[in-house]
This record gives structure tokens, sequence and C-alpha cells, in this order.
């Protein structure tokens, strides 16, 4: 882990999000992150794989969708993944992946921040639904998202 100038090590953001569209909005905040320590957690798929090689990666459970088995792996992963980093702050973009994370973090008092995703316009996508109480930072990309993320922050979009 990076040190800050006392010596003491840096906590890690824990970035996690589904393969694919997802994961390059979070990717797009590299000039964010590149200085931070980070870990993932994503699907093993190629994109993912390549996109994030070198980096440290935790590889979660899919289909995430009405799949209760990879919904019970992702909270052992998300348990084991939170114990062993004790990262900073979660950063999500979704999708059904994040709640076991943001689940266990709020239970472990670790902030989230939650990116809406910026094909979601006129309704909050399921697990929007599922995160928003469990969520310390909501960000939206799209003015029209605060019709349903009223307390968001408006960061623009993404890629």
């Amino acid at each position: 882990m990076p040190s800050q100038p006392d010596g003491q090590a840096t906590a890690p953001v824990l970035f996690v999000a589904s393969s694919g569209g997802h994961l390059a909005q979070l990717r797009a905040l590299r000039p964010w992150w590149r200085h931070n320590s980070r870990v993932w957690v994503t699907f093993p798929t190629p994109d993912a794989r390549s996109q994030l090689s070198g980096e440290t990666v935790h590889w979660a459970h899919h289909p995430t969708t009405r799949n209760l088995r990879n919904l019970l792996r992702n909270v052992r992963l998300a348990a084991g993944v939170l114990a062993r980093h004790r990262p900073e702050v979660v950063v999500s973009t979704g999708a059904g992946v994040a709640f076991p994370f943001f689940l266990l973090a709020r239970l472990r008092r670790i902030p989230t921040v939650y990116i809406e995703v910026y094909d979601r316009i006129d309704t909050p996508t399921l697990t929007t639904r599922l995160c928003r109480p469990l969520t310390t930072l909501f960000l939206a990309q799209w003015p029209e998202q605060r019709a349903f993320l009223p307390t968001a922050i408006t960061v623009g979009p993404l890629l």
C-alpha cells in the first residue's frame, strides 16, 4: 500500500462493478484514482481481464440477476474482500454485484459512493433502488437523474 507523509499506510479505494460499460465508467475516473491504492471487483470476462491487468482484482460470480446462489457467493466474496483490504470507500456504477458489497460496507461503516449509469435517465436501475438506503453519496451523470435521485450531485457524463 502507498504511504501518507506521516508514514501510515493508506486504505485502498474498492471499485465494484459489472464488466463492460459499468467497468468502463469507473475506469474513466482514472485521473482521480491513478494515485490511490485501489482494489477492483468485477466479472472475469476477457475485456475485464485485459483492462485490469496488473491491478489487484477479485473476480465476482455472475450472473447476478435472479441467481440466489451467486448472490450468496458474492456476499461471501464481499465479506472476505472487505476484511482483507479494509477499504477507505467503496465506489460502484452497478450492477447487481454492487449490492452485497454495499450491504456489508454499511454494516462495517465504510462509506459508499454510487454513480448512476449514464444510460438510465428516466428511472433508477434496480441496483440503484437496492443500494439507495446503503449509499453514503449518490452521483448522477445527468441532471435529469436527480428527478429520482434528489440528493445526488450531478458530476456529468463519465464517458
